[in-house]
Order: structure tokens, then C-alpha cells, then sequence
């Protein structure tokens, strides 16, 4: 349990301190908000921790609790806070910042009140309902308007990790809640002295008896919501280094196809602009390639294209690619000798077509590359003698 515990408050200190201080500047809004939410998670996954509730309670005694309860409370209102500055027009978000923090620091003041008063009576049944009436009241309030939230963004958001990450966070208010009914459960039994929860000592299993309510649904909740908060910033930086490699690797890939249309057609070239980013290198490598293609309809060949639909088929990406790359090999052969083929091949339609973003027309034109680099030409009859156009 303590290495359990103490080991996940060390991860969210940390997370914490990240958050806050190491992502550089400016930092986007809400990160005070989630770096004050992963602090108060990891106080109260340290509170959980026995070793650390024994050696803060030789000095308070049951203080874990009240730690353990104010850093819950804080934690809710901080992942309000985030929610409201991502969400919501900044004016907006910081009126209700402030109710939620007015409103947490009247709930810990009434909580630690009401602990001192139940430590000076010996721990008064009538006062600990009250205290954990102030302290349900607010997290019940607080996980629900979270929840409402996170259900309309989710819906809302068209990034997907964002919307994983926030159905995950949802999951984790719904162990918020079920750890809300059983206080609600407990106080009920307390006041009514009705015995539905049974007095028991610490907790040496996350799976035995009520501790799987008090203990295990709490800190699942808390490892959910921060896995579904923080999930979006951390599979951003992997999905642009993924994204990076594959620009430099499908430039690289274009390259034999870019070297042959521009140095037969250097007009195509656009300005180089003195940017060096992957994204801007391959949209005008894409663009070149296609100007250049497009420049070569007036030497393309239907009688190559119909060689190679004949000889791959069609109906298939892979075989519309290859007759592509046939077609541009051919007009490049017959550009160069200045021979213009009797018929001009059909514009390629169907998957060529289907091109709607720099990824699948880039997707497009490294399956064209890898057949103009690997495919010899077929061979036609022109002016009744067989050759290969263009060997």
C-alpha cells in the first residue's frame, strides 16, 4: 500500500511540477489550473499511504483524514478551474474560478472547524456528520458539474485524443461517484445509527471490504482523471514527432520522381522561401510533383496507359498508381525525344482522384514513386512496331 500510494503521489509531484515550470512559454491556458490539480491529487494519494497517515497523525490525531478530504475538495475545484479556462471566454472562466474558490475555502474552513470542535469532544458522531455533510455536499456538487462538462466537450471535440482522454475522465467521475454514494451511505448509517457500514481499521487490500469504496474507488478516480486530462498533451508531442518522421521519410521516398520532373521541367520549381520545416518542404515537393505531372499530359500515352491497365488491372489503389507511374514515365520519355503520342491518355479518376488532404495526396504519390522507380514500362505497338516507349 505505501509503495503504491506514495509512488503515485511522487508521479503526480512530479507531472505537477512539469506541468507548471517545464513547458517553456507561454504556457496555454489552464496550466496553473491542472498543475494545482495533479498537486492535490498526489497530497491525497500521500495521505492514503500509511506510513504517511501514521506519521502525521502521531502528531494530529486523524489529521490524514482531514488532509485526505481537503486535498480531495481541492483537487475537484482545480479540475473545475481547468475545465472552465479551457472551455469558456477568459472573463467568464475567471468569475467562476473564483465562486469555486470562494466556495472551497469556506468548505475547508467549515471542515477544519468542525475537526477540532470533534477532536476536543472526542470525536462527536453529531459533529462528524455535519463535517461529512460540508464535505460530500461539495465533492458531489463539484464531480457532477465536472461530469456534465466533460460529457458535452467530449461530444463536441473533433480531435480524438482529446475525446479519449475525456471519456476517460468521465470513467474516473463515475468512481468520484461511487465514492460519493458511499459517504452519502455512511452518513445516513451515522445519523440514523443504522450500522450499514461497518467500523474497520486500515486498509491492507484496495479489493477488501468497504475499502474498495473508502480507498480503492477514490484513487481510481483520481488516476483517471489525471490519465484523462493529461492524455491529450502527451500523445501531442508523439503524434508530431511520428508526424515529422514521416515527412522526412515520404521526401526522401519523392525524391527520384522530384529529380527527373524538375530537371526536365525546372519551371515547376516553386521559390524556396528560406522555411525549413518538414510540413512546408513536402506540401511543395507534393506540389511540384503534381504541376509536373500535370505539365506532362501533353506527352502521356493512352496506348502506355492501356498497356498497363492490361497488364496489372485496375479496381485497386495500387493498380491506378502503377499505371500512373507508367503513364508519367513514358511521357517523360517522349517529352525528352519530342515525340507527342497520337492519343492523350485519360486523366487518371476513381483512388487518383480521391485525394482531399497533403497526407493522402503525398500517401498517393509515394505508391506512384515506388512504381515509377520499380516497373519497367510495357510494351505497345506505335507505328505498327513493338517497342517499350521511352527504353
Amino acid at each position: 500500500m505505501n509503495v503504491v500510494f506514495l509512488g503515485m503521489a511522487c508521479v503526480l509531484t512530479v507531472a505537477s511540477l512539469y506541468w507548471t515550470f517545464g513547458r517553456g512559454t507561454p504556457r496555454p491556458a489552464g496550466t496553473w489550473a491542472m498543475g494545482s490539480l495533479l498537486a492535490s491529487f498526489a497530497l491525497a494519494f500521500s495521505s492514503y499511504a500509511p506510513l504517511f497517515a501514521h506519521t502525521l497523525e502521531t502528531l494530529v490525531p486523524h489529521a490524514a483524514r482531514l488532509l485526505s478530504n481537503s486535498a480531495s475538495l481541492a483537487a475537484a475545484t482545480s479540475v473545475l478551474a481547468l475545465s472552465f479556462q479551457v472551455n469558456l471566454e477568459s472573463a467568464e472562466a475567471r468569475r467562476r474560478v473564483r465562486i469555486r474558490m470562494r466556495l472551497l475555502a469556506a468548505a475547508i474552513a467549515c471542515m477544519t472547524a468542525l475537526f477540532a470542535v470533534e477532536q476536543s469532544t472526542g470525536r462527536s458522531p453529531q459533529v462528524h456528520a455535519i463535517y461529512s455533510l460540508v464535505y460530500i455536499a461539495y465533492l458531489g456538487f463539484a464531480v457532477v458539474e465536472f461530469l456534465r462538462q466533460v460529457l458535452r466537450q467530449s461530444t463536441a471535440t473533433g480531435r480524438s485524443s482529446v475525446k479519449v482522454g475525456l471519456r476517460i475522465a468521465a470513467t474516473g467521475c463515475a468512481f468520484a461517484m461511487v465514492y460519493v454514494a458511499y459517504k452519502v451511505t455512511g452518513l445516513v448509517s451515522l445519523m440514523f445509527s443504522l450500522g450499514l457500514i461497518p467500523v474497520h481499521g486500515e486498509c491492507s487490500s484496495l479489493v477488501a471490504s468497504t475499502c474498495a469504496f473508502s480507498v480503492a474507488s477514490p484513487a481510481l478516480a483520481v488516476l483517471l482523471i489525471c490519465l484523462g486530462l493529461t492524455l491529450p498533451a502527451v500523445v501531442y508531442p508523439i503524434r508530431e514527432s511520428l508526424r515529422r518522421r514521416w515527412e522526412k521519410r515520404s521526401l526522401e521516398k519523392l525524391a527520384p520522381l522530384w529529380h527527373d520532373l524538375s530537371a526536365a521541367m525546372p519551371e515547376i520549381v516553386l521559390p524556396a522561401g528560406g522555411v525549413d520545416d518538414g510540413d512546408f518542404l513536402l506540401q511543395r515537393c507534393v506540389i511540384e510533383i503534381s504541376d509536373g505531372i500535370l505539365a506532362l499530359r501533353a506527352y502521356s500515352s493512352r496506348q502506355v496507359q492501356e498497356a498497363a491497365e492490361r497488364s496489372v488491372g485496375v479496381g485497386t489503389q495500387a493498380a491506378a498508381a502503377i499505371v500512373e507511374a507508367a503513364v508519367v514515365k513514358g511521357a517523360l520519355s517522349s517529352m525528352r525525344a519530342g515525340r507527342r503520342p497520337e492519343e492523350i491518355a485519360a486523366l487518371p479518376g476513381g483512388f487518383a482522384a480521391d485525394r482531399r488532404d497533403l497526407r493522402a495526396e503525398t500517401e498517393w504519390l509515394l505508391q506512384v514513386t515506388h512504381a515509377y522507380r520499380n516497373r519497367p514500362l510495357p510494351r505497345v505497338a506505335d507505328d505498327g512496331l513493338p517497342y517499350s516507349v521511352g527504353a
